[in-house]
């Protein structure tokens, strides 16, 4: 099963409706695709994962094989409550935390934000352009994720190394799930695997990425706002007995006092007394369906209606 790839680069020329279908139906039956010539700078990408795997060795490789997750594998146990993972979380915005990740060096941290204020224009764009499919405005899911104020969306990174797996058949690397959130872009390894995405009943294995592609998936709140036409979508990784995956999952997020609803332009009417709506169908029935449920909508929810050709 091939994932979808959208071309960035065909969004400015004659292709950018035939890319832009091909991002809608992405949306609405993949819940993931693969970007490709998105403008992030390529020697800026390889450089931070070259500092990140630098960072895990240093700090975090021994620590984690003295786990007692590592030891509960080495007595041939499955275990259902924990990952084989090992993470740290970088705020970006509103407000960052970098310096305070212990025993992160400058270099990692002024090249983390160089990829990460390319990588928000890229998030940016992304939901502007399934606000434009959607039909809504432009800018209606950045409004969404941010508060009553007009401050966010956030932005975060979880930063995880899935490390060579002894017993990979009696753990997940990271249990099945959705994500939260609205639109997430990821920077994986381009050797190892382990990424799954569920599909039509079949687990979807996602291969490394190369030439630096973005992979993205949409979270709960882009469900939410598309009033269920862009579903997020159950995923997984897979421990692998002889490599070490890399993965900065990268979130684009509303705000924690965002108020989240279903776009109301997307809403089927509610709430009307079926006589309203057979009165306005005896007048409208040759039209098209969708000014009909929109005038209905203008009814008041019901509270204004007459009884005539109630049947």
């Amino acid at each position: 099963m091939t994932i979808p790839v959208i071309d960035f680069s065909t969004l400015n020329g004659d292709k950018r409706s035939e890319t832009m279908a091909l991002l809608h139906e992405a949306c609405q039956k993949w819940g993931f695709f693969m970007i490709e010539n998105h403008d992030i700078d390529a020697s800026l990408m390889e450089k931070v994962k070259k500092l990140v795997n630098e960072y895990y060795e240093k700090n975090l490789k021994d620590g984690f094989y003295k786990s007692e997750l590592v030891k509960t594998l080495e007595k041939q146990e499955k275990t259902f409550d924990k990952d084989w993972e090992t993470t740290f979380f970088i705020w970006h915005r509103p407000k960052s935390n970098i310096k305070e990740i212990p025993n992160i060096s400058d270099e990692l941290c002024n090249t983390m934000d160089e990829y990460i204020a390319q990588l928000i224009l890229l998030a940016e764009k992304l939901s502007e352009l399934m606000s434009e499919n959607l039909g809504l405005e432009k800018t209606f899911i950045k409004k969404s994720f941010s508060s009553p104020n007009g401050i966010g969306p956030v932005m975060g990174t979880k930063v995880a190394k899935y490390p060579q797996c002894p017993n990979p058949k009696l753990v997940r690397g990271l249990r099945e799930h959705t994500d939260a959130g609205g639109i997430i872009l990821l920077l994986q390894d381009d050797k190892v695997g382990g990424l799954e995405f569920y599909k039509d009943g079949k687990w979807v294995e996602i291969p490394p990425s190369k030439n630096n592609a973005i992979f993205v998936n949409t979270g709960d709140q882009i469900e939410v706002l598309s009033n269920g036409l862009y579903k997020s979508v159950v995923h997984r990784v897979m421990p692998d007995k002889d490599g070490s995956r890399l993965s900065m999952a990268s979130f684009y997020n509303p705000i924690g006092d965002a108020i989240i609803a279903p776009a109301p332009k997307l809403l089927y009417p509610s709430h009307y007394c079926y006589g309203d709506y057979l009165n306005l169908y005896g007048k409208t029935k040759f039209g098209e369906k969708g000014p009909r449920f929109e005038a209905i909508k203008n009814l008041g929810n019901g509270h204004a209606h007459t009884n005539n050709n109630i049947v």
